[in-house]
């Protein structure tokens, strides 16, 4: 998911909504891939302009610093490590997300875990290791301890850990300012996303279905969740490592996606492109019709000479939204001897979320330069990851040695647009790649980059048994079609809309039970349908029986239009709602065959709906347990109960859905 990730880093606590004291000298290498040991230091928004003024100053001299350090070799160059980060959700015991992290983070007391945005979430990060060997079971044997930590911790307090891209069963309900985990960083993070877009921003992504929502938050980019790769590269290698790992993304994308249901709507297959970059959308109107790069994204052009490039672009470009105190004068600490942590630098870095991110870090005393791959999503299961990391690390090391021409062979735009491709359509993706090759992304994957993946493996003498295992999931996966995202989405064919939360409650309950298991997603069995015939009333809702294709009219519309519709449409009952979207009346059979019978008014003229309408419907929360709404219904006399939450309405309820409800348990009894 998004995180300011050099703050992720160094575990900040919440103080107030001015400044937070940070204690970086308790933490060691552990508690990231690669952290930094900075000492003490305080974090601010950018309301001060003289403070801001004197990071910004600060920033240009880290920047400044970094080519010194270059120039005079004093960067890591003959070690590469790697490391990963698994961020997750957490959910209760129906697979719904469940605000808990800062319980789980009590309990866990280990450094390697931290919070993300929303208090859903929690991240953990693997310690960094050496490349090469057997790498990857260790990574795998890493993965499974912090998942069992995970899950210990959550099962303490009555809730789950589920890994996906996005939790399918997340709702509007679960994305509101209360879930934001309160600490200075994310409240700097949500204050600036707000102040871009105002009180509300509208979210509208056009996939299999149209989502169209509403938020007053940040806190729906925690719907993402990330699998998060690290490779430290030697200074000369880094700008052509880097248009490498862009490159490779978009296929990595396509193979490893994993988050097509957004807020009950199925979207791209993987949604959470669109919905990172459209979320964390901060360019005025004048930097758009300039065509100013974006905060969030994939970035403007190619590395051209250095990766120095990069630092210089994110700070012309973007604004800081975050500063701190305390800096270090880093030329005055290599004049010294000693190596500079580049603080402002990260943090800013840390502030520009490209889908490939260069960082600086120093680790057992030593700076480095790596490489951060954060486009792919997190589960469905270990393995899984791990093979999607097989390919990437097979990939860059394959084709490492030619990387420099990267820029010569494809253009940047077309890269680019072959993430934005495999994102929306995974593996059916068509794809532009070098000299001009135009094919699927299954083709690419399956005929090129799974070989050279195997050969780059072969050369970081990986264990044979490890290449063949981890790399045919990734064949098979390709072959069969069957991705994360293509899992859900065939699950969810020819169901119905009221039917997805039911279902995609059953996807959580597979996804948790099979993530720890060395059974990849190629081999899952589809999601069957839950019929309910097994569920006691009073553990269903509202939602699990409500109508959510709904005809609706508005208050000035002709009566005879509502009363065609109903007509055509065989229905008794037609919500009546505002301009913008406010339940206003209910108008039903009732009230149709009062004015019939001359109860009531009318003067000849065509008749509006809000002259017949009934102006206060009864209503009932989508997470009313069922029980509930049996006994509303008792007490209406229209047949029908409206389903509203925070305002809109959602659905619809009538006898007829709560008869057959009971009829299936009067059956089963």
């Amino acid at each position: 998911m998004v995180k300011i990730i050099t703050l992720t880093f160094y575990q900040i606590q919440y103080a107030d909504r001015v400044a937070c004291r940070v204690d970086l000298a308790q933490f060691s290498c552990k508690s990231s891939c690669y952290a930094f040991a900075m000492g003490e230091h305080r974090v601010h928004d950018t309301s001060d302009e003289q403070r801001t003024r004197n990071f910004v100053r600060a920033m240009l001299d880290d920047i400044k610093a970094l080519e010194i350090m270059i120039e005079q070799d004093l960067i890591e160059r003959d070690r590469r490590r790697v490391g990963v980060e698994q961020e997750m959700y957490i959910v209760d015991a129906e697979g719904y997300p469940a605000p808990l992290s800062d319980q789980l983070l009590e309990r866990l007391a280990d450094d390697r875990f931290t919070t993300e945005l929303a208090r859903f979430n929690l991240e953990a990060n693997l310690d960094p290791e050496p490349i090469g060997g057997d790498f990857l079971r260790t990574m795998e044997q890493g993965l499974d301890e912090v998942l069992e930590q995970a899950q210990t911790s959550a099962n303490a307090v009555g809730a789950q850990i589920v890994l996906t891209g996005i939790l399918p069963t997340l709702q509007d309900k679960h994305v509101t300012h209360a879930n934001l985990t309160p600490e200075l960083r994310y409240h700097c993070l949500n204050d600036t996303c707000m102040a871009a877009h105002g009180d509300k921003f509208t979210l509208v992504i056009d996939g299999v279905d149209h989502l169209e929502s509403s938020h007053d938050c940040a806190v729906i980019e925690g719907a993402s969740t990330s699998f998060q790769f690290h490779l430290q590269v030697a200074p000369e290698e880094a700008g052509a490592l880097y248009n490498l790992a862009q490159l490779i993304t978009a296929p990595l994308l396509a193979v490893a996606a994993n988050a097509p249901v957004l807020l009950n709507r199925r979207v791209w297959h993987e949604t959470r492109v669109a919905l990172f970059e459209r979320t964390f959308e901060y360019r005025s109107t004048p930097e758009l019709t300039r065509h100013v790069p974006t905060r969030v994204g994939f970035g403007e052009t190619w590395v051209r000479d250095s990766a120095i490039e990069i630092f210089r672009e994110n700070a012309m470009r973007h604004h800081v939204i975050m500063v701190s105190d305390a800096l270090e004068d880093p030329f005055e600490l290599l004049n010294e001897g000693r190596i500079p942590d580049l603080g402002a630098l990260s943090l800013h870095n840390g502030t520009v979320w490209r889908w490939n991110r260069l960082c600086y870090g120093i680790t057992e005393g030593k700076p480095h330069l790596r490489i951060e791959n954060r486009a792919l999503p997190a589960g469905p299961t270990i393995v899984d990851e791990v093979a999607n990391a097989a390919l990437f690390y097979g990939l860059m090391q394959s084709f490492g040695t030619d990387a420099a021409k990267v820029p010569q062979r494809i253009a940047f735009e077309d890269a680019r647009l072959n993430l934005f491709s495999s994102a929306q359509h995974g593996l059916d993706a068509r794809l532009t790649w070098l000299d001009g090759q135009r094919l699927s992304a299954r083709d690419l994957l399956l005929h090129q980059l799974i070989p050279a993946a195997r050969d780059g493996l072969e050369v970081l003498q990986v264990p044979g048994s490890d290449i063949d295992y981890y790399l045919g999931i990734i064949e098979a996966r390709t072959s069969s079609g069957r991705t994360g995202a293509q899992w859900l989405l065939d699950s969810l064919e020819n169901v119905s809309m009221e039917a997805r939360e039911s279902l995609c409650r059953g996807a959580v309950k597979i996804m948790r039970d099979r993530q720890g298991c060395a059974i990849p997603v190629h081999d899952w069995e589809l999601v069957v349908p839950d019929n309910g015939a097994d569920a006691m009333p009073d553990k269903k809702k509202v939602s699990d029986v409500m109508t959510t294709n709904l005809f609706t009219v508005r208050p000035e519309d002709l009566l005879d239009l509502a009363a065609s519709t109903m007509e055509w449409r065989h229905v008794r009952h037609v919500p009546v709602e505002s301009t913008t979207g406010e339940l206003v009346g209910l108008l039903s059979t009732r009230e149709l065959l009062d004015l019939h019978s001359g109860k009531a008014e009318t003067a000849g003229e065509p008749i509006a709906v809000s002259t017949v309408m009934r102006r206060d419907p009864l209503t009932i929360s989508p997470d009313a347990p069922l029980q509930q709404a049996f006994t509303r219904m008792l007490e209406s006399d229209t047949g029908c109960l409206l389903v509203v939450a925070r305002g809109q309405l959602l659905g619809i309820v009538t006898e007829r859905d709560l008869l057959e409800v009971a009829v299936t348990l009067i059956g089963n009894d």
